[in-house]
């Protein structure tokens, strides 16, 4: 029988250590060790972006990395874009649109949303809708999670502009 390890992580910016199987992958550690539901548990196949996580900076699915592989690693959860009281800028464009449809996808959607703003804050319409084509929406409706991401890319552009300064 193969024991449980530490593994350190820094997840919505506060370090933390769980101890997990090492078969367990970084979506359950994150659900199971660290109570942050929002990361969702589709196919676990890496298919549908359900569980899509921010790990240092980029895109990835939680259920095909195992938590073993995210040591001393960034992560930010759909927890650490915002809070309910502080929705962040994209989150606030989704609510205006009505982009959250069932909420099932959502989260890994935002996700990938934020890490493609980042780095990309002026993604046209063709390369938004590349990004979130790797995150299946089972309802369908994608023409306001488009127009939600596209009104966001006004507050990227804006933190691109503040850090230059």
């Amino acid at each position: 029988m193969i024991s449980a390890r530490p593994v350190r992580l820094t997840v919505n910016g506060t370090q933390t250590t769980v101890t997990v199987e090492p078969r367990a992958t970084l979506a359950d550690a994150l659900r199971d060790e660290l109570h942050l539901t929002g990361t969702h548990l589709g196919c676990e196949h890496g298919v549908c972006g359900a569980c899509t996580v921010i790990v240092d900076g980029a895109a990835v699915r939680g259920c095909l990395m195992l938590a073993a592989q995210a040591e001393g690693r960034e992560i930010t959860t759909v927890e650490g874009l915002g809070s309910a009281a502080h929705l962040s800028a994209l989150q606030l464009a989704f609510r205006k649109h009505h982009a959250l449809q069932c909420g099932f996808c959502t989260a890994g959607i935002l996700a990938t949303a934020h890490a493609l703003l980042t780095h990309e804050p002026h993604a046209d319409e063709d390369r938004i809708r590349e990004v979130i084509s790797g995150n299946l929406c089972r309802c369908t409706g994608y023409l306001p999670i488009i127009a939600a991401i596209m009104e966001a890319r006004i507050a990227y552009s804006d933190v691109q502009c503040e850090a230059a300064q």
